[in-house]
């Protein structure tokens, strides 16, 4: 057993569906949870930029001596994963591993689209994880810049007029393939799943990279037994560089419960 708690970081909102699906299905363990809302998004940046954010954030969350990391952001994912697991010697979790294989088992037609931040789809790292896995399957991928800032502003409900012209107009050519399943990859882009449905067409598949990864995180701390005695519910504590206001309404909502107070400002520079 083992009672650390299990740190989560994110540019910004979108790693709080990462904390609900481990809330749900890890709901004796801590969290500690830190969003760079400060500095989001990280999808425009440069790599070096990128890095090194993701390297502050990653210094601030082992402070508490986390006993597990995850990167519940696709771009520092992609940009730094191999740098935080050399730096640090628990387990770190990224977020693309886990949808690939989803998505390689789900698809009819060997036809995956891919979607997320301008960074993450120039990495390529969806394409080569799903090629090295099943050459055959061929993938669509295409960049949603807007996507996060719309998320970030609340504008992600289904009948938003901006956010489905902008889906429209991004998710048209991944449709045109005819790839039957979608990994989102980006944590924000959930929270648009009724947008992207209803463009994609409720018989394409959407796959939640990080419900994925927070599935796989539960199935190895099980293994390894490094879950928390039990315990009826476990903490979490939020932190996040920029106002607290904006972040303890959204979390509120989408947590279905109250957070407020329990936001924490603070500066990574």
């Amino acid at each position: 057993m083992d009672e650390r708690a299990i740190g989560v970081f994110d540019s910004g909102l979108g790693g709080l569906t990462t904390v609900k699906r481990l809330m749900e299905l890890l709901p004796g363990e801590d969290i500690i949870y830190l969003g760079d809302t400060g500095r989001v998004p990280y999808g425009s940046r440069s790599r070096e930029t990128i890095i090194k954010y993701t390297c502050q954030a990653a210094e601030f969350l082992s402070s508490f001596d986390i006993k597990t990391m995850v990167i519940a952001c696709n771009t520092a994912s992609t940009c730094a994963y191999e740098i935080l697991e050399r730096s640090y010697d628990i387990p770190i979790y990224e977020v693309v591993s886990a949808p690939v294989e989803t998505a390689i088992a789900t698809t009819k037609n060997n036809k995956i689209g891919v979607i997320g931040t301008a960074a993450t789809i120039k990495s390529g790292a969806y394409e080569i994880a799903i090629k090295s896995r099943k050459s055959e399957i061929a993938v669509f991928s295409e960049a949603c810049p807007l996507f996060v800032p719309l998320v970030e502003n609340g504008r992600y409900a289904s009948d938003d007029v901006a956010a489905l012209a902008i889906a429209e107009d991004y998710l048209l050519p991944i449709r045109q393939s005819g790839a039957d399943t979608l990994i989102l990859g980006c944590t924000h882009y959930p929270l648009l799943r009724d947008v992207i449905s209803k463009i994609m067409g409720e018989n394409v598949e959407l796959i939640d990279s990080g419900a994925q990864t927070a599935k796989l995180v539960a199935d190895d701390l099980l293994k390894k037994n490094m879950l928390s005695y039990e315990k009826i519910k476990g903490t979490i504590k939020y932190f996040v560089t920029d106002s607290t206001e904006g972040f303890s309404d959204f979390a509120s909502r989408y947590l279905e419960s109250n957070i407020y107070g329990m936001v924490e400002q603070i500066v990574l520079e």
